[in-house]
């Protein structure tokens, strides 16, 4: 199985069709909107690891799932100690992770952005083991969170959007409008 951007999750769940115009012919054009998301989201790549008191912050942090066949990188994963929590390959002790999302514009929902979300979370389960219960989707114009329930009904569309993805590249068929 290739693995495919974990952003196509989002893009997927926003219109199969666009999804299938990037990833099949590599289409896509960069408006004011995408570029100035682009500038934002980069100041969230500066760093791998910061810590904040007892708090390690995992920016631009990569994750992958075989069973999925995603790969991408997670803008923020907070990791806080907890008995019980995950272990870093690279950190003592163990963490509760909490995927942070960081997006473009004012507060406002969009269930592609829950669905990118919760991908995340599922690729940071697989790799590191544990659960993931919630995460936040952070609107950088608004200075903003917004918590997001990591429940079985949004995993499953995670998996099937996962799976539409792979029928998608395997039919080399671009959706119809």
């Amino acid at each position: 199985m290739e693995s495919i951007p974990l952003s196509y999750v989002s893009q997927y769940g926003y219109c199969p069709r666009r999804a299938g115009l990037m990833l099949l012919e590599q289409a896509w054009a960069e408006n004011e909107y995408t570029a100035s998301g682009r500038v934002q989201h980069g100041r969230v790549h500066e760093a791998r690891v910061q810590r904040r008191g007892e708090m390690l912050l995992l920016l631009d942090y990569p994750v992958a799932s075989e069973a999925l066949g995603l790969s991408g990188k997670c803008d923020c994963v907070e990791a806080t100690p907890q008995e019980g929590g995950v272990s870093l390959p690279w950190e003592e002790g163990r963490y509760a992770l909490y995927p942070v999302e960081y997006k473009h514009g004012v507060v406002r929902e969009e269930h592609e952005y829950y669905l990118q979300l919760c991908a995340q979370a599922l690729c940071l389960e697989e790799m590191l083991g544990g659960r993931i219960e919630r995460g936040a989707l952070f609107f950088a114009d608004a200075h903003r969170r917004a918590e997001i329930a990591l429940d079985e009904a949004l995993r499953g569309q995670v998996r099937d959007t996962a799976l539409a993805l792979q029928a998608l590249l395997e039919s080399q068929r671009v959706p119809g409008a």
